[in-house]
């Protein structure tokens, strides 16, 4: 009996064991994170005035939650960092969309919220479709950086470290931005490229260039607007990133701007994954770069702390 009641109380005190959270747990518990704060942009027209020219779309814009379709009206979305986290850098984000819609959900507002947390103001772009009017979305683009520079002071950054990041066909923007700037204010002091359009040849994404161009370019048209044809000496500073297993935008694009640019000596850092796809943006999931999402935050993080954009 005296052995069945100790058996008993040692069955008890075990139970209580397993049933109680380690110190190890309840350390977890209390370091979770706390939820992030929705940052609220400020939204603003890029041209006060309006648009100088017209892309010749006259169907309404309609946003499909997929992408927004039909823009005619260019405007910024202005992400401000403040406090003590403020590096002075700012982004102008491109979304991609084959330049016939712009990926805001994905390649946009999910960006701009990633560079503001890391101390970044970040300005989402909603350009002008060029419904084959090519220089509509570069000029777009290049006032955008513009608009930054000049309010400068009051959006507290540094006018030395404005960049742009483009992905998909935002990456053809972007990479137009930076090799067809028109004077040092509209110029880009640093340059992001993920899994960019670049070329116009057979190389490129076909939906992407019938868009800019319009179906049956000349040759003429297509190396005018293929980026590796006008990088230089002066194009800045660039990360670049692509996959190796890209079926939408061949990683060859990638591999034809980096050697224009190693050509012109001017500095890069390039990322190529060996799966991972195509549109994968800053959002994450399952199919989402996932097994390479912590490295290439980490990668582009590390770039952005330590680039010299002169």
């Amino acid at each position: 009996m005296k052995k069945l009641l100790t058996f008993i109380v040692l069955c008890v005190c075990c139970s209580t064991l397993v049933a109680q959270p380690s110190r190890k747990e309840g350390r977890r518990e209390r370091k979770a994170p706390q939820e992030q704060v929705e940052i609220t942009p400020t939204v603003v027209k890029l041209y006060e005035n309006g648009a100088p020219d017209s892309n010749g779309i006259t169907q309404p814009e309609k946003d499909h939650g997929w992408g927004v379709v039909n823009v005619t009206e260019p405007t910024l979305a202005i992400y401000v960092a403040k406090g003590e986290r403020a590096t002075g850098q700012a982004v102008v984000v491109c979304p991609g969309g084959a330049y016939q819609f712009e990926a805001m959900n994905n390649e946009g507002h999910p960006v701009a919220k990633w560079l503001v947390r890391r101390g970044i103001t970040a300005v989402v772009l909603k350009y002008r479709l060029p419904n084959a009017h090519p220089d509509i979305p570069i000029n777009d683009a290049l006032a955008a950086i513009e608009y930054v520079r000049t309010h400068a002071v009051e959006l507290g950054v540094n006018p030395a470290e404005i960049g742009i990041i483009g992905f998909s066909a935002g990456g053809h923007l972007a990479a137009s931005a930076s090799t067809r700037f028109t004077s040092e204010a509209n110029r880009p002091d640093f340059s992001i490229l993920v899994y960019p359009v670049i070329t116009m040849t057979m190389l490129t994404h076909g939906g992407s260039r019938d868009a800019l161009l319009g179906k049956g370019a000349s040759e003429e048209l297509i190396k005018e607007y293929a980026c590796e044809n006008n990088v230089s000496a002066s194009t800045p500073p660039t990360f670049i990133v692509h996959c190796n297993d890209d079926g939408v935008v061949p990683v060859e694009n990638t591999f034809m701007y980096v050697e224009a640019l190693r050509r012109n000596k001017v500095p890069y850092t390039l990322q190529i994954y060996p799966d991972g796809g195509h549109g994968w943006g800053f959002l994450e999931g399952p199919g989402r770069l996932d097994k390479w999402r912590r490295s290439f935050y980490m990668s582009l993080g590390h770039w952005l702390k330590t680039i010299d954009k002169e």
